[in-house]
């Protein structure tokens, strides 16, 4: 079996010496796993950097045999924002909850623009606003969704959260993008981090990623 097609390393390990098992979110295949026979060269270890954009050469004996990918480099997302301790972490986090949240070889093409957006918006002024807005988007996509409204469609202060009364973030309230205070991030994550953990994390009996903590930790 073999087919080529766009995606997004979320996760590497080593195989052996020269080579690695990666972790990918493609356009047409979801998230896929396989081998990268000397992707730990020197030569190619530059690619391999977490959300790194790359094509993907997939070659397996069948459809449900793991296999081996050949990479080519497509756009390379992660070096971009080595200065940016925050803007990496956010790549991190991502990445970490895709790779925890995505069922293995399933189509999501909702998800993956909207991921490809948001990373596409880390240049941007507003990238922070962004991702908590894929967050929200990425939990309703997985199937979670949230009414604000109330019945006369007017805006609640406040949501139940499996027994749990959340405030309602201003963020998503009144959209605002610009000068966003430090408190109203902080706000907005942590009921992010309540749903993802609420409905996911431990009813799947999964671990809320290290590096969404550490991104949620600058916000004080």
């Amino acid at each position: 079996m073999q087919w080529s097609d766009e995606g997004y390393l979320l996760s590497k390990n080593n195989f052996d010496e020269n080579s690695i098992i990666i972790e990918t979110f493609t356009l047409e295949h979801g998230k896929y796993s396989g081998i990268v026979y000397g992707g730990a060269s020197r030569k190619n270890k530059k690619n391999f950097q977490i959300g790194n954009k790359i094509l993907l050469n997939w070659t397996s004996k069948g459809e449900n045999r793991s296999g081996y990918f050949n990479i080519e480099l497509i756009k390379p997302v992660a070096p971009l924002y080595f200065e940016d301790k925050k803007k990496s972490f956010c790549i991190l986090a991502s990445t970490s909850i895709l790779k925890i949240l995505l069922p293995e070889r399933q189509t999501n093409k909702h998800i993956y623009d909207s991921f490809e957006e948001m990373i596409n918006k880390l240049s941007t002024d507003k990238w922070i606003y962004s991702y908590i807005l894929w967050e929200f988007n990425l939990i309703r996509h997985l199937g979670y969704e949230i009414n604000f409204l109330d019945s006369k469609n007017k805006i609640k202060d406040s949501v139940n959260i499996n027994g749990r009364k959340l405030q309602i973030p201003k963020i998503f309230i009144n959209k605002k993008e610009n000068k966003l205070l430090n408190a109203e991030i902080k706000e907005a994550l942590n009921f992010n981090k309540v749903m993802l953990i609420e409905n996911f994390i431990i009813p799947y009996k999964l671990k809320f990623p290290l590096f969404r903590n550490i991104l949620e930790s600058y916000y004080i």
